[in-house]
């Protein structure tokens, strides 16, 4: 694994190079995440296709406190790494926030995209309640951590998507911190509002579906989101909004399945 920086629009950003070979695939993960969480997806993704994962702007490794946190920036984001690490036509991966930007890149560019997968996000507008409700959960964690067995117990216990989230916290002198700021978090959130169904209808890119049985994506939300794009599939997984995290042999079966059709 080697960190690549990316030259974005108007913010520092920095990628997570997996390595391997074959058709390009990235990486966009969710709202208060880091690349690092996709370390297991890239263990047998690298196997078949060359894998790298975005830092997206204020989180991880990229600009913390970029400027602009609209949906566009995001989208440029993605544009910028695809382009300045040669890995068009891509297939982009994504996670609630990161499955957004995904597929507003390939509705925006479908020269860079040759195929999409979109988890436990939608083109529907953004819920009233939920950037406050985000606000409340990000700021109630007991920072500092003191060690990664206190963060992991917070996060969720002996669980995979605990140790994912412990691996997305970055060492200080006091102790493991967020690789985030809340207040860059909320207004990621407040920029979101959508809706994006015009977006979602002009995609051409061959794109799956992925929501978790107790997720945050809707039934009816993700069967609309099929509904309304002829090019794509749906598929329900085990697992909460980390799908990818909570059940990752589920996950690599509906991934490499969907893939199949881009060796």
């Amino acid at each position: 694994m080697t960190w690549i920086p990316v030259t974005g629009r108007d913010a520092h950003l920095e990628a997570l190079d997996f390595g391997g070979e074959g058709a390009a695939v990235l990486l966009l993960h969710g709202l208060a995440g880091t690349a690092a969480e996709w370390e297991d997806t890239a263990t047998w993704l690298t196997e078949s296709h060359r894998v790298v994962a975005l830092d997206q702007r204020g989180h991880g490794r990229s600009e913390r406190r970029p400027g602009d946190m609209s949906r566009a920036a995001f989208v440029a984001d993605a544009v910028a790494a695809i382009e300045r690490l040669g890995l068009a036509p891509a297939i982009l991966i994504g996670q609630s926030l990161g499955g957004n930007a995904a597929f507003l890149a390939a509705a925006e560019r479908p020269d860079l995209v040759r195929g999409l997968i979109v988890a436990e996000a939608s083109p529907a507008a953004a819920k009233p309640y939920s950037v406050e409700r985000i606000r409340h959960l990000l700021s109630a964690w007991p920072v500092p951590f003191h060690s990664l067995e206190a963060a992991e117990d917070f996060l969720g216990g002996d669980t995979l998507s605990a140790r994912a989230w412990a691996r997305n916290l970055e060492a200080a002198d006091d102790g493991l911190r967020p690789a985030f700021d809340v207040e860059v978090m909320v207004a990621a959130l407040g920029a979101a509002a959508g809706p994006y169904w015009n977006e979602w209808r002009t995609i051409e890119s061959p794109t799956l579906v992925v929501r978790g049985a107790d997720g945050d994506l809707p039934v009816d939300e993700a069967a609309a989101m099929v509904r309304e794009l002829p090019v794509a599939e749906l598929v329900t997984l085990p697992g909460g909004h980390d799908v990818h995290l909570d059940r990752p042999a589920a996950w690599r079966v509906a991934v490499e399945a969907f893939l199949v059709g881009f060796s």
